[in-house]
């Protein structure tokens, strides 16, 4: 489980014609490894796994895992859902094709209570033996994993090793570090990855890495070497963009931003997602002229 840490991307699921590019996908993927990440993450929320079929969202695991064969970089695949048994059943998919582990956001609408929560991941991580990451991201699904059910749930099942929080907040980061040393934390907000590895955090799963893999690859790396005012001055550095692209629901932004600067052939989103704002437009071609994009 310990090399499933450090600079890992939430990778944006490509459409061509309403239809998923795996050619493309492959690519970009590519381009990761290349770069310099540690971990490619398909169909999360970045991926817009909640309007892909169930066969697209295990095709785009499938392209991952055979893309990164052979690397040094790990796959953990999505496989969350507000629905334990379509979780399950994308787990053990992503278990059979061979991904390293899963990543598994928390039941969205639904908004079950803590053992709820509890009693959906137990069953989940039961049900592979690849390692299993929670994802806590409130602000999208409604539902906040609590630190004492995110620790009863490490404590319990020794598949579940880490958990992303993209709560924002660094409290939460020095809450669940003060309670369990080795629970692994990634951080899921791109703002704010340099404090929460200074904090303790293991790693980062990034939505701008997508755009710049070499440069959060670098951010990420200079922490674990202690090279700390390089790794601010990159954090900051990225500051604008990082901000820009979550100005709108992403991935909106950060597509956007991909295919102004050529990485994306055409710009297509699944409904009920739509083309971001002309000023949203405006705004990310003045801010990406601050930024070399490597293809």
């Amino acid at each position: 489980m310990n090399d499933m840490l450090g600079a890992m991307t939430a990778l944006i699921t490509p459409f061509k014609n309403g239809k998923v590019d795996l050619e493309k996908y492959e690519y970009l993927i590519k381009r990761q490894i290349t770069q310099g990440i540690d971990v490619v993450v398909p169909v999360g929320t970045t991926g817009e796994s909640a309007t892909l079929s169930h066969i697209e969202h295990k095709e785009c695991i499938e392209v991952a895992v055979l893309t990164c064969k052979n690397t040094n970089t790990k796959v953990i695949a999505g496989a969350g859902s507000n629905a334990t048994n379509e979780a399950i059943g994308i787990a053990k998919h992503a278990q059979e094709v061979g991904a390293d582990g899963i990543l598994s956001v928390t039941p969205y609408y639904n908004k079950p209570m803590q053992e709820g929560l509890y009693q959906h991941y137990k069953t989940i991580a039961q049900s592979v033996d690849i390692p299993l990451v929670l994802y806590n991201v409130p602000g999208r699904t409604g539902v906040d994993l609590e630190a004492n059910t995110a620790i009863r749930l490490y404590d319990d099942i020794s598949n579940i090793y880490a958990v992303k929080e993209a709560s924002g907040s660094l409290e939460r980061a020095v809450e669940l570090h003060s309670k369990r040393k080795d629970f692994v934390v990634i951080s899921g907000d791109d703002t704010i990855d340099f404090p929460m590895l200074c904090n303790g955090a293991k790693g980062i799963i990034s939505v701008t890495a997508n755009l710049l893999p070499n440069l959060k690859s670098q951010l990420v790396h200079d922490v674990f070497e202690n090279k700390f005012n390089s790794a601010r001055a990159i954090n900051e550095d990225l500051y604008l963009l990082n901000n820009i692209l979550f100005s709108e629901s992403n991935p909106i932004p950060l597509k956007a931003a991909m295919y102004l600067c050529g990485l994306l052939d055409t710009l297509e989103y699944r409904l009920p997602l739509t083309s971001p704002s002309v000023e949203t437009m405006k705004k990310l071609e003045i801010i990406l002229k601050n930024y070399k994009v490597i293809k």
